[in-house]
């Protein structure tokens, strides 16, 4: 199918369906989605979710304690924000149900640049999918149940339709009243047509924007009268007014109001009747206009607590389902957040060097994280991120300690995503050379940035905290293990050497006994055993080296019982393989000459650099890149 034929055909579905109001009712007998309300089409949009079982994987498990949880394919790209995403549900699911969510505002509140925006305009585009019926000409689009009476048809209706009472919920508008009027009280007149909900249209969707008390009043909501009908009709005639307000573009759909509580008081009291009572008052002397949708609001958190604190807006607050949309929390999801602004921009094919997203997630993430007690915020982040840090921090706590010492408001301030965004544009462009980016970049226009934003001096000062004793120290670590391992092509087969001469030294020495080597035949005693452990043990500052050996043989035995017989990976016991990688990586002298981009002493040595760069290229790295890292990471280790 070609563009056109698409287009056409799209153009095609969503095309009004016109019918009389009986064949209306005979589709209702048959098809109960024909008079479903705008929060029961809201669910089948969604549709159903997808059931994870946390317990099954390990990393979800201490995040969500073993419980089920629910990710929807509607929400997808909406990364760590499954609790807000199941409560925005649960208001749909309960108002669908007839229950008081029916009645109330959904107020998506969080920080700036939190996505709450991004998911308003997810649900209009959901609300979008799914068609309803209303009465042909409607400037409201009002449901042809409108037309009759609950209290006098309700009976006859559910008797003859199947339709239930409590599903005949506007009353007639006053331009339905004027047209039955008209048609001498034959309903048989009215026709009804098929609409899909649009954006574009403003049909069953509609946006509302604060104003300021001089310039909005509530016609921006209700509509007023178009003064150039005055001529032909009378002021209170519903042919003289202007059905353009959000509450009359929105029924039968959704309604978002933005950044709420900017606006007037006077101005929000439409939207009580309206949520309340299904009606609201026009501006002229008409009868009440119906509204059967969704009122959908959001704003900064700065504006909703100066609106709670006043006492006038108790009634208000009552009628507010306030869902919160805190940041992301999760650094592994905030990195998934960053790659996918990047995939839909010009730079999805620009080189990103490994650990650069990472390293800008963990600084932000920490922005918006509380500083634990008697812990470290960056082992709370890993915590929080899923990780284990038994083994590597005693100190760290349960990821549920940490959220009942943070208090509700975690995640409710910091630096935004769109600061982020920001930094990456920054470091993406810093090298007027090559379009690409790097962690070495990243923390220099970092802290660039913090310079400028003025922020207050303990804020400040604790970021800059954050970059110089977290993020830099752990990338020379992780540029070092990248370097190394591209200089070493048996890295991994190396490693597992070591590893397994360790625990074998370790075994004897801890019952006691002398080691013959097998390939040697070099008769080893305790003594000499206890010295070649040190020269492992000793690069990695391990400070009680019997209760280590002891803790490795154990595991290994362990784990030798599960894999018959044989030693596990080396990589598998993080306490021993931190020991290992320092142990292999403690002479920078051996790498200098093959990583340096000084002139070579022989061919030998150029061949060797020339493979390293390709490993590195390979990694993931582009040569610009590798020169750079590799010339910082030799000026930060003869610094130290």
């Amino acid at each position: 199918m070609s563009i056109f034929d698409h287009v056409q055909s799209r153009y095609e579905r969503i095309q009004r369906e016109e019918m009389s109001l009986q064949e209306y009712l005979e589709l209702c007998r048959q098809d109960t989605t024909a008079y479903a309300s705008a929060a029961e089409r809201m669910l089948a949009a969604i549709g159903e979710p997808e059931v994870i079982d946390t317990a099954k994987d390990p990393s979800l498990s201490r995040i969500f304690s073993n419980k089920l949880i629910r990710r929807y394919p509607s929400f997808a790209e909406f990364y760590g924000m499954e609790e807000a995403i199941e409560q925005i549900v649960s208001y749909f699911r309960h108002a669908a149900q007839g229950l008081e969510e029916r009645k109330q505002i959904l107020y998506l509140l969080g920080p700036v640049g939190g996505g709450k925006s991004s998911l308003a305009e997810r649900l209009k585009l959901l609300m979008e999918q799914i068609p309803f019926y209303a009465i042909k000409g409607s400037p409201v689009f009002e449901s042809p149940l409108g037309l009759f009476s609950p209290e006098e048809d309700g009976e006859l209706i559910e008797k003859e339709y199947g339709i239930p009472q409590r599903c005949m919920r506007s009353a007639m508008s006053p331009w339905a009243a004027k047209r039955l009027k008209e048609y001498g009280g034959d309903i048989s007149k009215f026709r009804v047509v098929k609409l899909y909900p649009s954006r574009l249209n403003q049909i069953g969707i509609s946006k509302t924007e604060p104003g300021d008390d001089n310039n909005q009043d509530i016609s921006a909501l209700v509509g007023k009268v178009d003064i150039r009908q005055l001529e032909l009709y009378a002021q209170d005639d519903p042919d003289a007014y202007s059905f353009s307000g959000g509450l009359c573009k929105a029924n039968q759909g959704l309604m978002e109001f933005v950044e709420m509580f900017k606006a007037p008081i006077k101005v929000l009291h439409p939207l009580l009747t309206a949520t309340q009572e299904g009606n609201y008052n026009p501006t002229e002397g008409m009868g009440a206009i119906p509204f059967d949708g969704v009122v959908l609001a959001h704003s900064n958190e700065s504006e909703w607590q100066a609106f709670r604190n006043n006492r006038n807006n108790e009634a208000f607050l009552d009628r507010v389902y306030i869902v919160k949309v805190p940041y992301c929390l999760r650094a592994s999801e905030e990195v998934k957040i960053y790659a996918k602004l990047l995939e839909h921009s010009s730079l999805n094919q620009a080189p990103c060097a490994p650990d650069t997203l990472r390293m800008l997630s963990q600084f932000i993430v920490l922005s918006r994280l509380r500083e634990p007690e008697n812990s470290s915020v960056y082992s709370k982040m890993r915590i929080y991120d899923g990780e284990n840090l038994k083994d590597t921090d005693p100190r760290a706590k349960s990821i549920q300690e940490y959220r009942d010492s943070a208090g509700v408001d975690e995640g409710m301030d910091g630096l935004s995503t769109r600061f982020a965004f920001k930094i990456l544009s920054k470091v993406f462009n810093f090298d007027a050379s090559e379009v690409a980016a790097n962690p070495v970049h990243l923390l220099y226009v970092l802290e660039q940035r913090l310079d400028q934003e003025q922020l207050p001096k303990e804020t400040h000062e604790r970021y800059l905290r954050y970059i110089k004793e977290y993020l830099a120290p752990r990338y020379v670590d992780f540029i070092g293990k990248e370097i190394q391992t591209a200089y070493l092509e048996s890295y991994s087969e190396y490693g597992q050497n070591i590893f397994d001469r360790y625990v074998t030294y370790a075994d004897f020495w801890i019952q006691e006994q002398e080691y013959r080597d097998p390939e040697t035949g070099e008769l080893l005693d305790r003594q000499s055993l206890n010295e070649e452990l040190e020269k492992i043990e000793k690069p990695a500052g391990i400070s009680n080296p019997k209760d280590f050996r002891h803790e490795v043989v154990n595991f290994v035995l362990r784990a030798r019982a599960q894999n018959n017989g044989t030693n596990p990976s080396w990589q598998s016991y993080e306490k021993l393989r931190a020991v290992i990688e320092k142990k292999m990586f403690a002479n920078t002298e051996e790498l200098l000459p093959v990583i340096s981009f000084n002139a070579k002493a022989s061919a030998s040595d150029q061949r060797k650099h020339e493979d390293f760069v390709a490993r590195m290229v390979d990694r993931g790295y582009t040569e610009k890149q590798v020169r750079l890292l590799s010339e910082w990471y030799l000026r930060v280790r003869k610094s130290q």
